[in-house]
C-alpha cells in the first residue's frame, strides 16, 4: 500500500525520498559521534584531579588521551600548555573549545538543508500536480473528478510525503541539537574545575609536570 501510494505520487517523491535517506544518514552520524564522546563530566574531572596532585601533569595527560571527545581534547590541550603558566592553560581551553564546538555541529548544516528542501520539493510537486489537472481538464474540456483526480493525487502525496520526511528528520535534529547542549555544558563545567585545580595546585607550588 505504501509503495503504491509513493509510486502513484510521481517523480518528485524520488528526490524526496533521497533528501530522507541522506538526512537520516547524517542525523545517525552525529548521534553516533556524539553518544560516543560522552563521558561522565564529575568522575573524570576527580580522576584527572586525583592524578594531577598524585603524579604530575605528563601522567594526566596519559590519562586524557585513553578518553574520546571533547573533553579529553580540552584536558590535554590545558595540560599541554600548563607549564607556561595558569593563564596560557586557559587560553588554550578557549581556543580548543571553539574547534570541538564546530566539530560537535559539523554535518548539521546538512540535516537543517533536508529538513528545508524535502516540503520544498512536496510543494513543488504539488503545482505541478496542480498543473497536470489543469492541463488534463484542458484536454478532455471535463471538470468531472475522474479527470482531475490523478494530478490532485500527485499533489496531495507529494506534499505528504515532503512534510512526513521534514518531521522525521525534526526530530533527529532536535535529539542531537539536546546532546550538543549537553556537551556544551559538559565542556564549560570540567573545563572550570580543572582550571580550579590548577590555581589550587600552583598557589602551593605543588603544579609539576
Amino acid at each position: 500500500m505504501l509503495v503504491e501510494k509513493f509510486l502513484q505520487g510521481g517523480a518528485f517523491m524520488w528526490p524526496i525520498l533521497i533528501c530522507g535517506i541522506a538526512g537520516i544518514a547524517f542525523a545517525i552520524e552525529r548521534l553516533y559521534h556524539l553518544l560516543k564522546s560522552d563521558i561522565a563530566v564529575d568522575e573524570f574531572s576527580q580522576e584527572i584531579t586525583d592524578v594531577l596532585k598524585s603524579s604530575g601533569v605528563r601522567p594526566a595527560r596519559d590519562k586524557c588521551e585513553e578518553v574520546s571527545g571533547p573533553l579529553g581534547n580540552i584536558y590535554m590541550a590545558a595540560l599541554d600548555h600548563v607549564g607556561m603558566g595558569v593563564a596560557s592553560a586557559e587560553k588554550a581551553i578557549e581556543n580548543r573549545g571553539s574547534i570541538e564546538m564546530a566539530n560537535l555541529e559539523k554535518n548539521m548544516s546538512w540535516i537543517t538543508f533536508f529538513i528545508g528542501t524535502a516540503p520544498m520539493l512536496g510543494f513543488l510537486g504539488t503545482v505541478v500536480g496542480m498543473i497536470k489537472a489543469f492541463d488534463d481538464i484542458k484536454v478532455q474540456n471535463d471538470i468531472s473528478p475522474a479527470v482531475v483526480a490523478g494530478g490532485i493525487s500527485i499533489a496531495l502525496l507529494t506534499t505528504a510525503f515532503g512534510l512526513i520526511v521534514a518531521v522525521i528528520l525534526q526530530f533527529f535534529q532536535n535529539l542531537a541539537l539536546n546532546m550538543i547542549e549537553g556537551h556544551i555544558l559538559s565542556m564549560e563545567k570540567g573545563s572550570e574545575a580543572l582550571v580550579e585545580t590548577f590555581m589550587v595546585l600552583d598557589h602551593d607550588g605543588k603544579l609539576k609536570n
